[in-house]
């Protein structure tokens, strides 16, 4: 199967009137239609970098990245990028929060108003489409954030921490709420994180980074034999404290 998504030899510097900081070295993965593989690596190892290039944000000072075997454009249409925050307009409604990418690149008429409304309801948001965002929870402000992002239609969904910003109750839930409505629309996504178990129940590969400069440390598989593959589900299973020491043990080694 042909990748999504290639990235070959990366490497990027952040330059300072200090000097030269290396962030990336030599960085090479790819990514299968319809995977879902996290990112975990030391703090401040340069994973939000790493995303940043992807999205088309920076261009890398060596190497190159490939969409569907093309090389990147700048700002890519179809990259969906979702941040730790988000990002929602107070001064907006939910449902004109959730437009807002159709209506800026001109493409908002009247089927994708239908689609806009779909997605609200199949995703449990219809009854508070015409509500301001500070009346939604923390995760349901995620759930809206995500349609705002597929309703675009993205080939690739680069996840920048989405989940950090709420409590660890939350966040568990909505992990496992937003894991599944990815998985259900069959997108391709990338998801940087630093908690550990939140990469191993929702991630079908684990690219491991070292400490700065970045390099690819391992890409680690990660399979579950349920009946029903859930994001919580995995956190109860048996394989799931082993792929959690597996990436410890290797972080740890590196660091």
């Amino acid at each position: 199967m042909k990748p999504i998504l290639e990235l070959k030899n990366i490497s990027y510097s952040y330059h300072t009137p200090e000097g030269e900081t290396q962030a990336l070295s030599d960085i090479t993965f790819s990514l299968a239609p319809g995977e879902f593989t996290a990112v975990v690596g030391p703090s401040g190892c340069g994973k939000s970098t790493l995303l940043s290039l992807i999205a088309g944000l920076m261009k890398p000072e060596s190497g190159e990245i490939l969409l569907n075997g093309e090389p990147l454009t700048e700002n890519s249409s179809r990259i969906g990028y979702m941040l730790q925050h988000d990002h929602l307009f107070e001064w907006r409604t939910v449902y004109r929060n959730v437009v807002l990418g159709p209506e800026i690149n001109g493409s908002l008429n009247e089927e994708t108003r239908q689609k806009a409304e779909e997605m609200l309801k199949q995703y449990g948001l219809a009854q508070f489409a015409s509500s301001k965002p500070s009346e939604l929870s923390g995760g349901m402000r995620q759930r809206a954030a995500l349609i705002r992002t597929l309703l675009l239609d993205p080939e690739l969904l680069l996840l920048d921490e989405p989940f950090s910003a709420l409590d660890y109750q939350t966040r568990l839930n909505v992990s496992d709420d937003i894991g599944q409505i990815i998985r259900d629309s069959g997108k391709t996504a990338l998801l940087v994180t630093h908690d550990l178990s939140e990469a191993v129940s929702l991630a079908d590969h684990i690219i491991i980074l070292s400490e700065r400069p970045a390099r690819v440390s391992d890409i680690m598989p990660v399979t579950f034999s349920l009946e029903n593959d859930t994001p919580l589900g995995r956190r109860n299973a048996p394989e799931f404290k082993n792929y959690f020491n597996r990436i410890w043990k290797e972080l740890n080694h590196h660091e």
